[in-house]
């Protein structure tokens, strides 16, 4: 939660871009300049890195701006993909984003691969955005479009995170992510009411039942168990081919526990686990005077990212 209020929004200025998907909605991309190390100034040889942001999150929250100043003093230019209705302005379509959908993250590391084919791309993932991205590159393996992959704090079981997320303090993450989805849901109620109860889904108070409401009718699911089977992250892992770190912490407060997600990383050669003892759900506050502290994911992942993506 400190890491949450500590990270500041300074030093990055945006251009977006809209990008039209093919079912007739859009996808915003947000890409970074940091002050000093700005895409011109990093040049056009400079590798890129993707970010993907977490549940009811932006490619402009406070973790993403951290991680836009660790990828550009790494020399790596930053963009950030808005997941479908997180960019400040809703989608179109009767549909929002979920843990397991990889089509829009697909597509635009296919554009940047086309738009930029002689440097090498990186991506990134935070939570959702962690679970999305590890999917994808179960799913496609060696044609990926990526050369590097980070990933932080990852619910790896989702229904073991929905399970989780109904108990002691970490009702308060629940509580307020409810909030949030139910909010989307009343803002968009005319356009998702032909695909779901808008009143059941305004009615909802865990994961598992806004699953089963509106995630599972509005994406093709039969229910919240068959969005979490279908969706886990965990499953994809043995298939991944690229470089991927993974930075997770055994005290996270959304998952019961990532002993299997660890093995299963273990036996992979192309994962490279670091999970830490402490460090909550994107929290990671490392040393510093309590006013300038500083966060090693995002510092890990630079350093990462700085060191593999600069290989020729």
């Amino acid at each position: 939660m400190m890491g949450r209020w500590l990270r500041k929004k300074n030093g990055v200025t945006f251009r977006r871009e809209r990008i039209e998907t093919a079912d007739g909605d859009f996808v915003d991309l947000d890409f970074a300049d940091v002050l000093g190390s700005t895409w011109t100034d990093l040049g056009e040889h400079a590798p890129i890195a993707l970010l993907l942001h977490g549940l009811e999150g932006s490619a402009r929250s406070g973790y993403a701006y951290e991680t836009y100043r660790q990828l550009a003093a790494n020399g790596v230019r930053p963009v950030g993909m808005n997941f479908r209705s997180c960019s400040g302005e809703m989608n179109r379509n009767p549909r929002l984003y979920h843990s397991g959908d990889t089509a829009d993250a697909a597509a635009v590391m296919a554009l940047l691969a086309q738009r930029y084919p002689d440097v090498l791309r990186g991506a990134i993932g935070f939570s959702l955005g962690g679970n999305v991205l590890l999917k994808y590159l179960g799913e496609c393996g060696e044609d990926a479009h990526v050369d590097a992959a980070v990933s932080v704090s990852v619910p790896f079981r989702l229904g073991d995170c929905a399970a989780r997320l109904d108990q002691g303090f970490s009702r308060l993450y629940r509580w307020n992510l409810m909030r949030k989805l139910r909010g989307k849901v009343a803002a968009k109620a005319g356009v998702l009411a032909e695909a779901c109860s808008v009143p059941t889904a305004l009615d909802t108070q865990t994961f598992r039942e806004f699953d089963d409401a509106v995630t599972a009718p509005l994406h093709g699911f039969e229910n919240a168990d068959d969005y979490y089977a279908r969706s886990s992250s965990e499953g994809f892992l043995n298939a991944i081919r690229v470089p991927t770190l993974l930075l997770q912490s055994w005290d996270d407060p959304f998952v019961f526990s990532v002993d299997a997600a660890h093995t299963l990383a273990r036996e992979n050669p192309y994962l490279n686990p670091s999970f830490q003892s402490q460090g909550g759900h994107v929290g990671f506050v490392a040393g510093g005077v309590p006013w300038r502290p500083t966060f090693w994911a995002e510092s890990t992942a630079g350093c990462y990212f700085g060191e593999v993506l600069s290989r020729t």
